[in-house]
């Protein structure tokens, strides 16, 4: 299976070198089963059509859907385009970004920062899931959806993500807010290196603090897969 991998941003500072690109966090996640391409959308660079790879990631990005941005309109008209035509899975920009071009609604949140271990009551159920009732991942956004598209099914969300992880079950694409991709010491390292201007002291070592915890990054990389195994199957 070919999986497009579209990186719409990078770790900030020497994070970048110290830990990889995003594109290879989810090569890490899903494992060597694929066979990945990146392409790098803040610079332009987006596919051709759909069918180029058999499934999409969309990454995490330090940029919000609402900014000026030359890259975000044509990458909203690229998921349309590949909108049931391919698989499709968003994470946290990704998340958002799929919402907003299939006609939800994203803003910065009044809430503040999501930052740390965050866990999700799972409401609704599908295939490519097993049985739990909440899970606890890795997260960071202050941007969040609040009007789902048409569509979008909420399969999980807390009082402060209500739209964790949305399903769109006719076009095979799903989303999420938070980071499994995000292993807990480049979580802390980004944390760190945000220390003292997106976050305070006390909410810096409280994030840190939570994600000693165990998560389930292993079950969310199961799942992904496991959606991409049934989207793609013929």
């Amino acid at each position: 299976m070919r999986i497009g991998l579209l990186e719409t941003g990078e770790p900030p500072g020497d994070l970048l070198e110290t830990f990889g690109g995003y594109g290879a966090m989810f090569e890490a996640l899903l494992g060597p089963a694929y066979v990945y391409r990146a392409y790098d959308v803040q610079r332009g660079e987006l596919p051709e059509r759909p069918a180029e790879n058999d499934a999409y990631v969309v990454t995490g990005s330090a940029a919000g859907v609402y900014d000026p941005l030359p890259w975000i309109e044509p990458l909203k008209a690229f998921l349309r385009q590949a909108k049931g035509e391919a698989p499709l899975v968003g994470v946290c920009f990704g998340h958002q970004i799929m919402a907003e071009a299939f006609g939800g609604k994203v803003v910065k949140s009044d809430k503040g920062w999501g930052v740390g271990l965050h866990a999700y009551e799972v409401s609704g159920a599908a295939p490519w899931m097993d049985e739990v009732t909440a899970v606890a991942v890795p997260a960071s956004h202050q941007d969040q959806v609040i009007e789902p598209p048409p569509g979008a099914r909420v399969l999980a969300g807390s009082a402060f993500t209500p739209y964790g992880i949305l399903s769109y079950d006719d076009a095979k694409a799903i989303s999420m807010q938070f980071h499994p991709e995000f292993d807990p010491a480049y979580a802390k390292a980004l944390i760190e290196a945000r220390r003292g201007t997106r976050f305070t002291d006390e909410q810096a070592d409280a994030a840190i603090a939570s994600l000693d915890a165990a998560n389930d990054r292993a079950r969310m990389a199961e799942w992904i897969n496991r959606f991409l195994a049934r989207a793609v199957r013929p």
